[in-house]
């Protein structure tokens, strides 16, 4: 129930708030592994990883274990298992459901091929709940060039999802997939990185990415609510949304790290986001990286986003079948955030395991404040004076933890 909503919003949040839920497939190999430059394989290496979210009455944790291992010098595996265990009574389902607790389970696998100064790419990505199927493949490949000095990379990816409806069977009590419900979605993603060093302390990466997306792309749990006077209390009726079937978008971003005398490091970004259901997306970020102590890396940061609503969103629609298109999404909303991050690593070695050349213990905890400009908490309708339409603006609050342990060998 609405655990294809939630968790499509949770992931926005924490991978940028503008992504493609196809595209946040990727989150957790992501987590886990930089992707190599070209010229380069990564290291063999293996990562176990514990995430938490909790934040806005929904709680998602779970583990991630990653393995990469190169099988020649010019040919290296990586496998990928990720989990989500998810816990809900969010303003969404306290509106429109119940309270509910759910899995997801994902696979990925690929390779990465060295020929010369060129670095190919692939794999795929496999995820399945108990309404949702969704399966990607991405295919990338990039050239050094200019005396290592300038990285091209370009990258595609294809998803299909296919998109189910929960429906609590009336003998058992068990939720079941509604035999008359199954959509299907079809996403394209295209990319195009440069990354340059400008100076010996300087370096630039610019990203563009455009995607397609056809098909289902809406809920087919979360509801609009439209003005109804006939309600007592209340004052709205909850009808289903109404999506387009199409969407295409683009995010332009430019990165710039400068390592400072005394061993640190300061970054800052910018990103460019906009679709045509009329959302305009920026994101700015700062970080600063210290090492200390010998073993530890200190890290902090600090992001803020902003966006306006897409064009055929409303937290209260007039009447009834006000428009072709409706939807009360409050990723769709207007909307800003600040999220505050920190994070430390220890390397240390383990004498009892020679065959392990390095290892790495890192911890990482982001704090994340939304505040809604157009989308209303609607359970305080009729309540202490609160009429449909002018209930207090929500905000969502959330802690993000993530901690994971890293082997070279």
């Amino acid at each position: 129930m609405q655990l294809t909503v939630l968790r499509k919003g949770i992931r926005i949040f924490v991978a940028g708030l503008a992504l493609q839920r196809h595209a946040r497939t990727l989150l957790a190999l992501c987590l886990c592994v930089t992707p190599a430059l070209a010229g380069v394989l990564p290291d063999d290496r293996t990562d176990a990883l514990y995430h938490r979210y909790q934040g806005g009455g929904i709680t998602i944790q779970g583990p991630s274990v990653l393995i990469q291992k190169k099988i020649t010098d010019n040919f290296a595996l990586n496998y990928n298992f990720y989990q989500d265990y998810i816990t809900s009574a969010s303003i969404d389902v306290k509106l429109s459901a119940s309270p509910y607790k759910e899995k997801r389970t994902q696979h990925s696998g690929g390779f990465q091929y060295l020929h010369g100064k060129s670095t190919y790419s692939a794999g795929i990505i496999s995820g399945s709940e108990p309404d949702y199927k969704a399966n990607t493949s991405y295919y990338s490949v990039s050239q050094d060039m200019f005396g290592d000095l300038t990285t091209v990379s370009l990258g595609y990816r294809r998803g299909w999802d296919n998109v189910y409806r929960d429906i609590k069977d009336v003998a058992t009590g068990r939720l079941e997939n509604d035999p008359t419900f199954h959509q299907q979605a079809d996403h394209r993603g295209y990319s195009l990185a440069l990354s340059q060093i400008l100076t010996r302390n300087a370096i630039l990466n610019l990203n563009y990415e455009a995607i397609t997306d056809q098909g289902y792309l809406g809920s087919p749990y979360r509801k609009i609510r439209y003005s109804d006077p006939t309600v007592p209390g209340k004052g709205f009726t909850l009808a289903d949304q109404i999506y387009p079937g199409t969407r295409t978008s683009s995010a332009a971003s430019g990165t710039l790290k400068y390592f400072l005398p005394y061993r640190a490091a300061v970054s800052g970004q910018y990103r460019y986001f906009r679709d045509t259901w009329g959302i305009v997306g920026h994101t700015v970020e700062l970080g600063y990286t210290q090492p200390a102590l010998g073993h530890w890396i200190f890290d902090g940061s600090v992001r803020f986003y902003r966006q306006n609503a897409a064009s055929f969103y409303s937290d209260l629609f007039p009447r009834a079948n006000y428009s072709n298109f409706m939807a009360r999404d409050r990723e769709l909303a207007a909307f800003h955030s600040l999220t505050l991050g920190v994070g430390a690593s220890y390397e240390f070695h383990v004498p009892s395991a020679p065959w392990i050349n390095k290892s790495s213990l890192n911890i990482h905890y982001s704090r994340m404040i939304i505040d809604y400009s157009d989308f209303r908490n609607a359970l305080y309708a009729g309540q202490d004076g609160f009429t449909a339409g002018n209930e207090p603006l929500y905000q969502l609050n959330a802690s993000i933890l993530q901690a994971f342990v890293s082997i070279w060998f």
